[in-house]
């Protein structure tokens, strides 16, 4: 799914058009965007949660000289799936049925 799948899907169940739909699903998205950039954790009830972890720095190799590096500290985005979108998403494809 892209997002003008998730504004085309917005359009028909909400009604609303296209325009507002695109600019309601923009809105969300640099919300969130912008809340994971000060490192706040944003929990979606119902869906999971986006945190964003520091990962420090470590010794590593190059693996095509073996030679050892410094791999830099670095954010990363990770997301935690909620319970009810997990069910959902198992009883929803249950395999040969």
């Amino acid at each position: 799914m892209t997002k003008a799948d998730l504004v085309d899907l917005i359009y028909e169940r909400v009604g609303s058009s296209k325009k507002e739909a695109c600019d309601v699903v923009e809105a969300v998205f640099a919300i969130i965007r912008d809340s994971l950039r000060q490192g706040q954790k944003v929990k979606i009830s119902g869906f999971g949660t986006f945190l964003v972890n520091q990962k420090h720095a470590r010794r590593g190799r190059n693996p095509q000289t073996g030679e050892p590096i410094t791999i830099d500290s670095r954010r990363v985005l990770s997301f935690k799936p909620s319970q009810v979108l997990k069910e959902r998403v198992n009883n929803g494809s249950k395999p040969g049925v």
